[in-house]
């Protein structure tokens, strides 16, 4: 969302090696028979004021990096480290009081705001509950509190006494938006954060998450299937498959000239705007691998049509290939692969109350 990728800026989060297992139980003493690797060491590192964003088809473990990073659930393994005072500080290794401060500095937006608002709760009571939760007693304060956030997301203050049944969809996800900046956070998950709306309720939702960045300087991880609003959005992005990251890059040379065949095939199934538009669409075989069992060698391999013996066998690592782009392929410096212009960014520019 900045005009310019913030790559030069400190790391503000860095996530290393980072696992999330689920055990799979069965029978009467619910003994563990094997483990879901919803999570499989993902490396990445979100740096200060920048937007990154995290693309994959359902069940690559998008959601549940999110939530690893938030540390509402505990890593299998690996570690997750935030800086706070000049110094990248090791969340793993805390037990959950100590994440009080942290939890201060972070937040989440959503994918669905019909389910995420408490129905029994005024706008006033959701949009307050972290200041309560963390120590804010004056009423007064908090109500002003409250005010100036609805303001700031595109609300009217009168409505702050209502039920979330009296909003629509997208006026509902500006609540969960108020709520997120209740603290005035360092980092927000946004989670889907528009994939429940319709798209001209999309637009001004990413345009007021822009906007609210540039006036306030958080990060964002935008955690999305869609690349197209990836690319409105994002400063760099990461590509998971199978619990793993498979490309990460600026997200001008990710969409120009993708180094991963996942990438590409990703790139060409956004829907053309241009309708004299020539592009192949490349529909991969077969189903997403069980990650119970992922194949061996790259994860990506049964779906590739460029895979090689090497692929089968050998499990590539995540590697640089050019300053700021890493890719988890054999063959990242043989394949030309077909990239698109990214879409227009900056959405329609309108900033209604949809």
């Amino acid at each position: 969302m900045s005009e310019s990728t913030p790559s030069d800026r400190p790391i503000l989060l860095e996530a290393s090696g980072l696992k999330k297992y689920f055990p799979i139980q069965r029978g009467l003493f619910r003994r563990t028979v094997g483990y879901v690797r919803a999570v499989d060491g993902v490396d990445l590192a979100i740096h200060e004021g920048e937007t990154l964003g995290l693309v994959g088809e359902s069940g690559s473990g998008k959601t549940t990096v999110g939530r690893l990073i938030l540390r509402a659930l505990d890593v299998t393994a690996g570690t997750i480290r935030y800086r706070r005072d000049g110094r990248l500080i090791d969340l793993t290794a805390l037990p959950r009081r100590a994440l009080r401060e942290y939890r201060r500095e972070v937040s989440i937006i959503f994918q669905d705001p019909y389910s995420s608002l408490d129905p029994r709760m005024t706008v006033l009571d959701i949009v307050a509950e972290p200041l309560r939760i963390h120590g804010v007693k004056d009423e007064e304060e908090i109500r002003a509190r409250v005010r100036e956030l609805l303001q700031l997301v595109g609300l009217r203050v009168q409505h702050m006494n209502r039920y979330p049944y009296a909003f629509s969809g997208g006026q509902r996800q500006r609540i969960g938006i108020a709520r997120a900046l209740a603290l005035r956070p360092r980092l927000i998950v946004c989670d889907e954060p528009v994939s429940a709306l319709d798209v001209s309720i999309q637009a001004q939702v990413l345009n007021l998450l822009r906007a609210l960045q540039r006036q306030f300087g958080m990060a964002y991880l935008f955690i999305s299937h869609d690349l197209a609003v990836v690319s409105h959005v994002s400063s760099r992005v990461a590509v998971m498959y199978l619990g793993t990251i498979v490309e990460t890059a600026p997200v001008e040379a990710l969409y120009t000239e993708p180094r991963h065949p996942y990438t590409e095939a990703l790139l060409s199934a956004i829907p053309r705007s241009d309708p004299d538009e020539r592009r192949t669409r490349i529909v991969l075989p077969g189903d997403v691998p069980n990650p119970a069992s992922p194949p061996p060698g790259c994860r990506f391999h049964p779906r590739c049509r460029y895979a090689r013996e090497i692929c089968r066998s050998e499990v590539p690592r995540l590697r640089e290939i050019a300053p700021g782009r890493q890719v988890a392929c054999h063959l990242a410096e043989e394949l030309h692969l077909v990239g698109i212009q990214p879409p227009a960014a900056g959405g329609s520019g309108a900033e209604g109350r949809g």
